[in-house]
Protein backbone atom coordinates (compact mmCIF):
# COMPACT_ATOMS: atom_id res chain seq x y z
CA UNK A 1 0.00 0.00 0.00
CA UNK A 2 0.93 3.35 -1.22
CA UNK A 3 1.21 6.32 1.30
CA UNK A 4 -0.53 10.01 0.73
CA UNK A 5 2.43 11.59 -0.73
CA UNK A 6 3.09 8.62 -3.09
CA UNK A 7 -0.73 8.84 -4.33
CA UNK A 8 -0.43 12.16 -5.02
CA UNK A 9 2.20 11.95 -7.60
CA UNK A 10 -0.14 9.92 -9.62
CA UNK A 11 -2.51 12.04 -12.44
CA UNK A 12 -5.28 9.86 -11.64
CA UNK A 13 -5.48 10.37 -7.86
CA UNK A 14 -4.99 14.26 -8.17
CA UNK A 15 -8.04 14.16 -10.66
CA UNK A 16 -9.71 12.53 -7.90
CA UNK A 17 -9.10 15.19 -5.49
CA UNK A 18 -10.07 18.07 -7.44
CA UNK A 19 -13.25 16.13 -9.19
CA UNK A 20 -14.23 15.65 -5.68
CA UNK A 21 -13.64 19.37 -4.84
CA UNK A 22 -15.78 20.90 -7.61
CA UNK A 23 -18.44 18.00 -7.51
CA UNK A 24 -18.68 19.20 -3.93
CA UNK A 25 -19.20 23.40 -4.81
CA UNK A 26 -21.88 21.90 -7.57
CA UNK A 27 -23.63 19.53 -5.09
CA UNK A 28 -23.53 21.66 -2.31
CA UNK A 29 -25.23 24.67 -4.46
CA UNK A 30 -27.93 22.26 -6.05
CA UNK A 31 -28.38 20.06 -3.03
CA UNK A 32 -29.62 22.77 -0.78
CA UNK A 33 -32.31 24.39 -3.00
CA UNK A 34 -33.31 20.77 -3.87
CA UNK A 35 -33.50 20.16 -0.12
CA UNK A 36 -34.92 23.74 0.56
CA UNK A 37 -37.54 23.18 -2.01
CA UNK A 38 -38.33 19.28 -0.72
CA UNK A 39 -37.59 18.18 -4.32
CA UNK A 40 -35.55 15.25 -3.08
CA UNK A 41 -37.67 12.44 -5.01
CA UNK A 42 -37.72 14.65 -8.50
CA UNK A 43 -33.70 14.54 -8.23
CA UNK A 44 -33.85 11.01 -7.34
CA UNK A 45 -36.45 10.47 -10.07
CA UNK A 46 -33.72 12.77 -12.46
CA UNK A 47 -31.19 10.29 -11.17
CA UNK A 48 -32.73 7.09 -12.23
CA UNK A 49 -34.09 8.63 -15.81
CA UNK A 50 -30.66 9.06 -16.44
CA UNK A 51 -30.15 5.50 -16.89
CA UNK A 52 -32.04 5.96 -20.24
CA UNK A 53 -29.91 8.41 -21.66
CA UNK A 54 -27.29 6.28 -21.38
CA UNK A 55 -28.65 2.82 -23.08
CA UNK A 56 -29.29 5.53 -25.69
CA UNK A 57 -25.76 6.31 -25.89
CA UNK A 58 -24.56 2.94 -25.36
CA UNK A 59 -27.27 1.69 -28.23
CA UNK A 60 -26.75 4.49 -30.89
CA UNK A 61 -22.69 4.72 -30.32
CA UNK A 62 -22.61 8.39 -28.49
CA UNK A 63 -20.82 9.42 -25.47
CA UNK A 64 -22.98 7.49 -22.71
CA UNK A 65 -22.53 10.98 -20.08
CA UNK A 66 -23.66 13.29 -23.48
CA UNK A 67 -26.24 10.96 -23.63
CA UNK A 68 -27.70 10.59 -20.50
CA UNK A 69 -27.53 14.80 -20.17
CA UNK A 70 -29.64 15.35 -22.56
CA UNK A 71 -32.12 12.57 -21.59
CA UNK A 72 -32.01 13.78 -18.27
CA UNK A 73 -32.70 17.60 -18.68
CA UNK A 74 -35.33 16.86 -20.88
CA UNK A 75 -36.99 14.52 -18.00
CA UNK A 76 -36.31 17.09 -15.91
CA UNK A 77 -38.16 19.55 -17.47
CA UNK A 78 -40.81 16.86 -18.08
CA UNK A 79 -41.49 16.49 -15.11
CA UNK A 80 -42.03 20.34 -14.23
CA UNK A 81 -44.22 20.21 -17.03
CA UNK A 82 -46.20 18.01 -16.59
CA UNK A 83 -46.72 18.98 -13.07
CA UNK A 84 -47.40 22.57 -13.23
CA UNK A 85 -48.97 22.21 -16.39
CA UNK A 86 -50.89 19.61 -17.32
CA UNK A 87 -52.07 18.74 -13.55
CA UNK A 88 -50.12 15.64 -13.04
CA UNK A 89 -49.57 14.83 -9.54
CA UNK A 90 -45.97 15.82 -8.94
CA UNK A 91 -45.01 12.10 -7.23
CA UNK A 92 -46.77 10.72 -10.62
CA UNK A 93 -44.83 12.73 -12.81
CA UNK A 94 -41.57 11.38 -11.19
CA UNK A 95 -42.92 8.29 -11.20
CA UNK A 96 -43.47 8.39 -15.34
CA UNK A 97 -40.25 9.39 -15.95
CA UNK A 98 -38.29 7.37 -13.71
CA UNK A 99 -39.65 4.17 -14.78
CA UNK A 100 -39.66 5.21 -18.26
CA UNK A 101 -35.70 5.71 -18.11
CA UNK A 102 -34.96 2.65 -15.91
CA UNK A 103 -36.85 0.46 -18.88
CA UNK A 104 -35.49 2.50 -22.23
CA UNK A 105 -32.35 2.40 -20.57
CA UNK A 106 -32.13 -1.87 -19.67
CA UNK A 107 -33.89 -2.37 -23.06
CA UNK A 108 -31.44 -0.31 -24.86
CA UNK A 109 -28.78 -2.09 -23.61
CA UNK A 110 -29.48 -5.52 -23.91
CA UNK A 111 -30.45 -4.26 -27.25
CA UNK A 112 -26.51 -2.68 -28.09
CA UNK A 113 -25.01 -4.83 -30.67
CA UNK A 114 -22.03 -6.75 -29.94
CA UNK A 115 -20.54 -6.97 -26.42
CA UNK A 116 -22.47 -6.41 -23.68
CA UNK A 117 -21.39 -2.63 -22.62
CA UNK A 118 -19.51 -2.12 -19.26
CA UNK A 119 -22.16 -0.58 -16.81
CA UNK A 120 -20.09 -0.84 -13.69
CA UNK A 121 -18.39 3.13 -14.04
CA UNK A 122 -21.84 4.17 -13.98
CA UNK A 123 -23.69 2.54 -11.85
CA UNK A 124 -21.15 1.68 -9.27
CA UNK A 125 -19.17 4.76 -9.28
CA UNK A 126 -14.98 4.87 -9.22
CA UNK A 127 -13.93 9.05 -8.70
CA UNK A 128 -10.77 7.42 -9.73
CA UNK A 129 -11.54 7.36 -13.70
CA UNK A 130 -12.08 10.65 -13.63
CA UNK A 131 -10.46 12.14 -16.52
CA UNK A 132 -9.38 15.64 -17.17
CA UNK A 133 -12.10 15.92 -19.69
CA UNK A 134 -14.73 15.05 -16.82
CA UNK A 135 -12.73 18.05 -14.87
CA UNK A 136 -12.85 20.90 -17.31
CA UNK A 137 -17.03 19.43 -17.71
CA UNK A 138 -17.04 19.91 -13.79
CA UNK A 139 -15.19 23.66 -13.57
CA UNK A 140 -17.83 24.83 -15.84
CA UNK A 141 -20.74 23.39 -14.33
CA UNK A 142 -19.00 24.93 -10.75
CA UNK A 143 -18.81 28.43 -12.58
CA UNK A 144 -22.26 28.48 -14.52
CA UNK A 145 -23.59 27.57 -10.99
CA UNK A 146 -21.50 30.36 -8.98
CA UNK A 147 -22.59 32.64 -11.69
CA UNK A 148 -25.90 31.99 -11.43
CA UNK A 149 -26.19 32.40 -7.53
CA UNK A 150 -24.26 35.93 -7.53
CA UNK A 151 -27.19 37.30 -10.10
CA UNK A 152 -29.83 35.14 -8.70
CA UNK A 153 -29.18 34.36 -5.20
CA UNK A 154 -32.27 36.21 -3.33
CA UNK A 155 -34.39 35.01 -5.85
CA UNK A 156 -33.09 31.32 -5.66
CA UNK A 157 -33.40 31.59 -1.80
CA UNK A 158 -37.37 33.19 -1.80
CA UNK A 159 -38.42 31.00 -4.79
CA UNK A 160 -36.76 27.71 -2.58
CA UNK A 161 -38.88 28.49 0.56
CA UNK A 162 -41.83 30.58 -1.06
CA UNK A 163 -42.51 30.07 -4.78
CA UNK A 164 -45.92 31.69 -4.37
CA UNK A 165 -44.80 34.16 -2.61
CA UNK A 166 -41.88 34.47 -4.93
CA UNK A 167 -44.30 35.07 -7.95
CA UNK A 168 -46.51 38.07 -6.06
CA UNK A 169 -43.19 39.89 -5.68
CA UNK A 170 -43.20 39.85 -9.38
CA UNK A 171 -39.84 37.66 -9.28
CA UNK A 172 -38.74 34.95 -12.16
CA UNK A 173 -40.41 32.22 -10.07
CA UNK A 174 -40.48 29.69 -13.67
CA UNK A 175 -37.78 31.11 -15.09
CA UNK A 176 -35.76 29.91 -11.52
CA UNK A 177 -37.66 26.90 -11.54
CA UNK A 178 -37.09 25.75 -14.87
CA UNK A 179 -33.50 26.95 -14.81
CA UNK A 180 -32.47 25.08 -11.30
CA UNK A 181 -33.92 22.19 -12.90
CA UNK A 182 -31.72 22.58 -15.78
CA UNK A 183 -28.48 22.70 -13.12
CA UNK A 184 -30.04 19.69 -11.13
CA UNK A 185 -30.27 17.45 -14.27
CA UNK A 186 -26.49 18.34 -15.18
CA UNK A 187 -24.95 18.14 -11.63
CA UNK A 188 -26.87 14.53 -11.09
CA UNK A 189 -25.10 13.65 -14.63
CA UNK A 190 -21.57 15.06 -13.74
CA UNK A 191 -21.46 13.25 -10.54
CA UNK A 192 -22.25 9.63 -12.04
CA UNK A 193 -18.70 8.97 -12.20
CA UNK A 194 -18.67 9.82 -8.22
CA UNK A 195 -20.80 7.31 -6.95
CA UNK A 196 -23.05 4.81 -7.60
CA UNK A 197 -26.20 6.07 -10.19
CA UNK A 198 -28.53 4.33 -7.27
CA UNK A 199 -26.95 6.41 -4.78
CA UNK A 200 -26.36 10.19 -6.31
CA UNK A 201 -29.59 11.18 -4.44
CA UNK A 202 -27.89 11.08 -1.32
CA UNK A 203 -25.00 12.86 -2.82
CA UNK A 204 -27.27 15.79 -3.04
CA UNK A 205 -29.12 15.95 -0.32
CA UNK A 206 -27.21 14.35 2.78
CA UNK A 207 -24.51 16.73 3.45
CA UNK A 208 -27.30 19.30 3.54
CA UNK A 209 -29.45 17.63 6.06
CA UNK A 210 -26.09 17.43 7.91
CA UNK A 211 -25.79 21.25 7.39
CA UNK A 212 -29.30 22.04 8.22
CA UNK A 213 -29.05 20.55 11.60
CA UNK A 214 -26.21 23.30 12.66
CA UNK A 215 -28.21 26.47 10.60
CA UNK A 216 -31.06 27.41 8.42
CA UNK A 217 -29.74 30.60 6.97
CA UNK A 218 -29.13 29.36 3.21
CA UNK A 219 -25.76 30.78 2.36
CA UNK A 220 -23.99 28.60 5.48
CA UNK A 221 -26.60 25.76 4.46
CA UNK A 222 -24.53 25.86 1.46
CA UNK A 223 -20.78 26.62 2.88
CA UNK A 224 -21.37 23.57 5.59
CA UNK A 225 -22.93 21.13 2.83
CA UNK A 226 -19.64 21.56 0.48
CA UNK A 227 -17.36 21.08 3.62
CA UNK A 228 -19.63 18.23 4.66
CA UNK A 229 -19.72 16.79 1.11
CA UNK A 230 -15.63 16.96 0.30
CA UNK A 231 -14.58 15.65 3.55
CA UNK A 232 -16.94 12.63 2.96
CA UNK A 233 -15.80 12.23 -0.52
CA UNK A 234 -12.20 12.50 0.61
CA UNK A 235 -12.38 10.24 3.07
CA UNK A 236 -14.32 8.03 1.21
CA UNK A 237 -12.08 7.95 -1.45
CA UNK A 238 -8.91 6.92 0.89
CA UNK A 239 -10.91 4.20 2.89
CA UNK A 240 -11.73 2.87 -0.62
CA UNK A 241 -8.33 2.62 -1.34
CA UNK A 242 -6.82 0.89 1.82
CA UNK A 243 -9.65 -1.18 2.00
CA UNK A 244 -10.15 -1.73 -2.01
CA UNK A 245 -14.00 -1.74 -1.93
CA UNK A 246 -16.27 0.82 -4.14
CA UNK A 247 -15.33 4.31 -3.72
CA UNK A 248 -19.10 5.48 -4.84
CA UNK A 249 -20.58 3.43 -2.20
CA UNK A 250 -18.30 3.99 0.52
CA UNK A 251 -18.63 8.05 -0.02
CA UNK A 252 -21.99 7.73 0.47
CA UNK A 253 -21.36 5.57 3.89
CA UNK A 254 -18.88 7.86 5.13
CA UNK A 255 -21.58 10.95 4.35
CA UNK A 256 -24.50 9.16 6.49
CA UNK A 257 -22.23 8.45 9.37
CA UNK A 258 -21.09 12.29 9.74
CA UNK A 259 -24.93 13.05 9.58
CA UNK A 260 -25.56 10.73 12.74
CA UNK A 261 -22.21 12.24 14.22
CA UNK A 262 -23.72 15.33 13.79
CA UNK A 263 -27.02 14.51 14.99
CA UNK A 264 -25.68 13.13 18.33
CA UNK A 265 -23.22 16.44 18.50
CA UNK A 266 -26.44 18.19 18.45
CA UNK A 267 -28.25 16.29 21.36
CA UNK A 268 -25.77 16.21 23.52
CA UNK A 269 -25.31 20.17 23.09
CA UNK A 270 -28.95 20.74 24.01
Amino acid sequence: MMNLPELLQYDFFRNALLGALLASIACGMIGTYVVSRRLVFISGGITHASFGGLGAGFFFGLPPILSAMVFSILSAFGIQWLSHKQGVREDSAIAVFWSFGMALGILLTFLTPGYGPNLSEYLFGNILTITQTDLVALLTLTSSLLIFFLLFYHAIVSVSFDSEFASTRRLPTQFIEYAMMFFIAVTIVMSIRLVWIVLLMSLITVPQMTANIFTVNYGRMIGLSILFSFVGSITGLFLSYYLNVPSGALIIFVLIVIFFIAKGIKVLIK
